[in-house]
């Protein structure tokens, strides 16, 4: 089982980089896209259908052309979870969840901290995200959280820690949750298999940071413990360039 994970920053600017061409050639059986900034009926949903995806569920943010999530689907799920069911995250469309028989999958996408009314958001969010999820393991053991978490973890994540140990995504606060959201039961699957410096997934556009490849690494499948023996690759495609992240893969046995 092949789930890959896109923050595609806007889907209907990457349809028009020659994103459906690359989801074709990449034929995951999942796809967690965040930060579509799209409404459903802004899209034309036979084109996803044509290359595979006949079963694609979108969640979009109240406001228009802002956050929102979707995840494309090969095989139909049992279930579909809008959202949280927590008012104050749900406004922005960042959570929603298909189930399997053996498995469930989210795209996420946590709200990035820029200003300090958002940082406050984004805090609040994480621990409303934290409580849901460890109720929800209650519920469903087998769990992938897949997207977009905005939070480096540790130091061989980004490419400059020093410079950004106050930049929120770096700050010493969500670097602590994310190690908590973790220890709860939950591996970085990436990080399981690959302990090397420099894999990155979202690049600045400023200064030519993807060409330098002086990244973060901010994309995540986080895989619950008990699936840890399932984990059979993780890697990310830095050469997928029609956002300023990249697509990161994970392969699940069955």
């Amino acid at each position: 089982m092949k789930i890959i994970s896109y923050n595609v920053n806007g889907i209907r600017a990457a349809i028009k980089k020659g994103f459906l061409e690359w989801l074709k050639a990449a034929n995951p059986d999942i796809i967690c896209l965040q930060e579509t900034k799209a409404h459903k009926e802004q899209l034309d949903i036979s084109e996803f259908e044509k290359i595979g995806y006949k079963y694609n569920y979108w969640f979009s943010a109240q406001k228009k052309g802002y956050s929102s999530v979707a995840v494309l689907c090969k095989e139909e799920p049992k279930h579909v979870e809008y959202g949280t069911g927590i008012e104050s995250m749900d406004f922005e469309g960042r959570n929603l969840r298909v189930d399997y028989d053996a498995f469930s999958v989210m795209s996420l996408y946590l709200p990035s901290g820029t200003n300090d009314d958002r940082l406050d958001f984004k805090l609040n969010y994480m621990d409303e995200f934290l409580d849901y999820v460890t109720e929800l393991r209650k519920e469903i053991p087998n769990l992938i959280i897949c997207g977009d978490y905005n939070i480096c973890h540790e130091e061989i994540d980004i490419h400059n820690p020093k410079q950004n140990k106050n930049t929120s995504g770096f700050l010493p606060v969500e670097r602590e949750w994310l190690t908590k959201f973790i220890n709860t039961g939950f591996i970085d699957s990436f990080r399981h298999l690959n302990k090397d410096p420099h894999h990155y997934s979202w690049w600045s556009y400023r200064a030519n940071a993807r060409n330098n490849n002086k990244g973060w690494r901010i994309d995540y499948h986080m895989v619950t413990a008990d699936m840890k023996d399932r984990i059979e690759r993780a890697y990310i495609l830095p050469e997928a360039k029609h956002s300023d992240h990249c697509p990161i893969v994970v392969e699940i046995s069955k």
